[in-house]
């Protein structure tokens, strides 16, 4: 896959973003992927959707995001958290969202985690404490860094489930943590400050 391509529309994009030709995968590169993400409600709708994304093509789980976020409270953590086994029978039944057992109760779970911090811990800022270094090419983007795994580990013995080294990755760099938009992408000068962007 090319470093970037440039789209119709003559901006250069990272490779992934044209990779299907999906106007979805273009405006989420464009509006969303690698922005700064820091409230807890928008952080733990994209650890959710990381963990239901896993095995399974983005553009998926883009296509059934509206309906996730309908099943899941848009991601309130205190509502998510108070699910029970009628709601997890629902979200089995309902074709919208990816039904896979696992991913639905590790939200659940998740969410609990999220409630269950310590007075003062944010979800924010213990992912902020492992910010890795960005990447310059696509054969520098690693899979996981020491950084993730670290991250992994941490929300896992609080309680979070579902939450492995790639998975952890793939939401640092969804949420501006580390800046993979590849040199050359228009929006990877708007996020690095470049003054002309």
């Amino acid at each position: 896959m090319s470093a970037v391509v440039v789209g119709a529309d003559g901006k250069a994009r990272c490779g992934w973003a044209g990779m299907a030709a999906s106007a979805e995968y273009e405006r989420y590169h464009d509006l969303e992927w690698g922005r700064p993400v820091s409230g807890e409600r928008d952080l733990f709708e994209r650890l959710s959707l990381e963990a239901f994304q896993s095995g399974l093509s983005w553009l998926t789980i883009l296509r059934k995001r509206e309906a996730f976020r309908a099943a899941f409270c848009n991601f309130e953590a205190a509502r998510v958290a108070a699910f029970g086994p009628a709601d997890v029978e629902r979200l089995m039944g309902d074709s919208g969202i990816v039904r896979n057992l696992a991913k639905i109760t590790a939200t659940i779970q998740n969410a609990r985690a999220v409630l269950a911090l310590p007075e003062g811990t944010t979800l924010p800022d213990i992912v902020q404490s492992y910010r890795p270094a960005s990447p310059r090419t696509t054969a520098e983007i690693p899979s996981s860094t020491p950084e993730s795994t670290a991250l992994a580990k941490d929300l896992k013995a609080r309680g979070f489930r579902f939450v492995g080294p790639t998975t952890a990755y793939a939401m640092m760099q969804a949420i501006g943590l580390v800046n993979d938009h590849m040199v050359g992408c228009w929006v990877y000068d708007v996020l690095a400050g470049a003054p002309d962007a």
